[in-house]
C-alpha cells in the first residue's frame, strides 16, 4: 500500500506542476505589492519596537496600519492583536455600522456559522447578538454558485439596506467559493441602482490568493483574521479591517471607545511577528494553495468527491472532502492530527463549540492555536459530513501530513 501511494504521489505531481507555475506567479505579484508597500510606506526599524501601557499614537502600530491601506488600496485600515478572530472583526465592524431599525442583507445566502451567532439567526438569538437591538436582516441566495443579479438589483433599487456582507469563501456550506471576478460583477450591479449602501467583504482564507483584492473592485470595507492567509503562521493573533476612512473610524471607536478610536492600544512586543508574518505571507498562502491542489488530485484519484477540483480556479486556501458519514469525517481528521507537527499523538474527537449551531471536530496541531493556514481540517457533525481542509505553511510539510492522513484512512 505504502509503494502504491509513492507511486500515486509522483503522478499526481506530474499532473498538477504547471498548476503550481500559475501559482509561483501570482505569489511573486503579491510578494512585490508586500515589498513595495514597506519600501514606500517607509518601514524602519523603530516601528519594530511597541508600547505598552496606554500605547498612544504608537509609530510601529501606524506603520502597520498605513502598510495594510498601502496593499489592500483602501483609505486607512486597523489592524490589532487584540482583535482575536475573524469573527470578533466582523462583529465589530457590522455593530459600529449598524444602528437600531437598519437592514443588513447577505447576498451569499446563508453566512458562516458564527457570523448567523453573530446576526441572530436561528431558534435562540444570543442577547447581544444584533437583531435584538432591532437591526434587521434579509438575504439573498446563490444561483448555480454564483450571484442572482437580477434578484440583486431589484432589491438594492429601493434604497432602504444600510449594509450588504459578501462572504468571499464557502464556510460550512456546499457552495463554491467566490472569485474576486464575481464578487466584482456583482458589486458592479449594487452600483448601478444603489450608490450609497456600505458593501462589506469577509475575506477570510481569500488573502494572495488571487491578485487582487476585494478593496480594489469596489468594496467599502473589508475584514479578515491574521491567524489564517495574512498572519503567515507566524502572527500569534489579531485581526484587520480596512476600507474607507470614515468607516474604518466607526470601527476604531466601536472597538476602542469614542472620542479614543484608533490613538490608542499597544502592541505588547507583537508588531515584528505581524511584520514579519505579512511579509511572509504571499509564499505560505502560494504553498498553502498548493498543498490543497494536491490534495484535491490524490483524494479525487483515490475516488473521494472533492471540490475544489485540482484544476478549478482558486480563490481562497479550503478544500473540502465530501466523505458522507460521520465515522469517516472523524478519521480523516485525525488522520490530519497525526499529520501535524504538534500534538500528532492526540485524537480529536466532535464536541460543542462557543457560535456553532452543531458539535465540531477540529484537527489542528499547530505553533499557534486555531490557526488555519498551517495545515488543519475541521467540519461540523451534519449530514453531508463533510471535511473542510486548509493550510500548509510549506508544500512539502502539507503533503507529508495529507499522506500521513490517506495513511491513517486506509488502515
Amino acid at each position: 500500500m505504502k509503494i502504491e501511494l509513492e507511486q500515486l504521489t509522483q503522478e499526481v505531481e506530474k499532473e498538477i506542476k504547471p498548476i503550481f507555475e500559475k501559482i509561483d506567479e501570482i505569489c511573486e505579484k503579491n510578494s512585490s505589492k508586500v515589498l513595495k508597500a514597506f519600501q514606500e510606506c517607509d518601514l524602519q526599524e523603530q516601528h519594530l519596537n511597541s508600547y505598552t501601557g496606554y500605547g498612544i499614537d504608537e509609530p510601529g502600530r501606524d506603520k502597520i496600519e498605513e502598510i495594510y491601506s498601502h496593499i489592500f488600496k483602501a483609505e486607512d485600515a486597523l489592524v490589532r492583536t487584540q482583535m482575536i478572530s475573524g469573527t470578533h472583526a466582523l462583529y465589530i465592524t457590522l455593530s459600529a455600522l449598524l444602528r437600531p431599525n437598519d437592514t443588513m442583507i447577505s447576498i451569499t445566502g446563508e453566512p458562516y456559522d458564527t457570523l448567523q451567532t453573530i446576526i441572530g439567526i436561528g431558534e435562540k438569538p444570543k442577547k447581544s447578538s444584533l437583531i435584538t437591538y432591532g437591526i434587521k436582516y434579509e438575504q439573498i441566495d446563490l444561483i448555480d454558485n454564483d450571484f442572482d443579479i437580477e434578484k440583486i438589483k431589484e432589491r438594492f433599487s429601493k434604497n432602504d439596506i444600510k449594509l450588504v456582507e459578501i462572504q468571499r469563501s464557502r464556510g460550512y456550506s456546499t457552495r463554491k467559493s467566490l472569485t474576486i471576478e464575481k464578487i466584482e460583477k456583482a458589486i458592479k450591479a449594487i452600483r448601478e441602482v444603489n450608490k450609497e449602501v456600505i458593501i462589506m467583504v469577509d475575506n477570510c482564507y481569500g488573502e494572495f490568493v488571487e491578485e487582487r483584492e476585494p478593496i480594489e473592485i469596489g468594496a467599502d470595507i473589508t475584514v479578515g483574521s491574521l491567524m489564517k492567509n495574512l498572519g503567515g503562521g507566524i502572527a500569534n493573533t489579531g485581526s484587520y479591517i480596512v476600507g474607507k476612512a470614515d468607516l474604518i473610524e466607526l470601527c476604531a471607536e466601536r472597538f476602542i471607545a469614542p472620542g479614543v478610536g484608533k490613538e490608542i492600544g499597544p502592541s505588547l512586543n507583537q508588531n515584528p511577528l505581524l511584520l514579519k508574518g505579512l511579509f511572509f505571507a504571499p509564499s505560505v498562502v502560494a504553498s498553502s494553495v498548493k498543498s490543497m491542489v494536491f490534495a484535491s488530485r490524490i483524494l479525487e484519484k483515490l475516488g473521494y468527491n472533492v471540490e475544489p477540483k485540482y484544476n478549478e480556479p482558486r480563490t481562497d486556501i479550503v478544500q473540502t472532502v465530501a466523505l458522507g458519514e460521520e465515522e469517516k469525517l472523524i478519521k480523516f481528521c485525525q488522520g490530519i492530527q497525526k499529520g501535524s507537527p504538534i500534538d500528532s499523538n492526540v485524537l480529536p474527537y466532535p464536541g460543542p463549540m462557543a457560535g456553532y449551531p452543531n458539535d465540531v471536530i477540529m484537527a489542528a496541531g499547530t505553533f499557534t492555536q486555531g490557526s488555519t493556514i498551517e495545515l488543519s481540517c475541521d467540519g461540523p457533525i451534519r449530514p453531508p459530513y463533510i471535511a473542510y481542509m486548509q493550510g500548509g505553511l510549506t508544500y512539502q510539510y502539507g503533503k507529508l501530513g495529507i499522506l500521513k492522513a490517506i495513511e491513517y484512512m486506509q488502515k
